[in-house]
């Protein structure tokens, strides 16, 4: 079992920045791929981006070149760096662990972007 724990969002103004950060609790860290995936209520929860344990990126196109996902083995952390804002970007940021036979999902956090 992987418990993941999310912390970092809050209210930005649109063009700002966040960083949402990711801590798992498991001794096999490094053997799962990681990510962030969002919703907005009344639609299915989307990707935003994954590294597999290689260091393979994926990103949404929405987020391309305004969002970095990172990861450190040694801490059993994920990062996703938001930069340039926009209020489309506002809903519930799960980070995510994704192995051979098992998922699991924390709990989300809030990025509510407005001014």
């Amino acid at each position: 079992q992987v418990q993941l724990v999310e912390s970092g969002g809050g209210l930005v103004q649109p063009g700002g920045s966040l960083r949402l950060s990711c801590a798992a609790s498991t001794t096999d860290f490094g053997f799962f791929m990681m990510g962030w995936y969002r919703r907005v209520p009344g639609k299915r929860r989307e990707l935003v981006a994954t590294m597999t344990r290689a260091g393979a990126l994926n990103y949404a196109d929405s987020v391309k070149d305004r969002f970095t996902v990172s990861r450190d083995n040694a801490k059993n952390m994920v990062y996703l760096q938001m930069n340039n804002l926009k209020p489309e970007d506002t809903a519930a940021y799960f980070c995510y662990a994704g192995g051979v036979n098992s998922e699991y999902w924390g709990q989300g956090t809030q990025v509510t972007v407005s001014s």
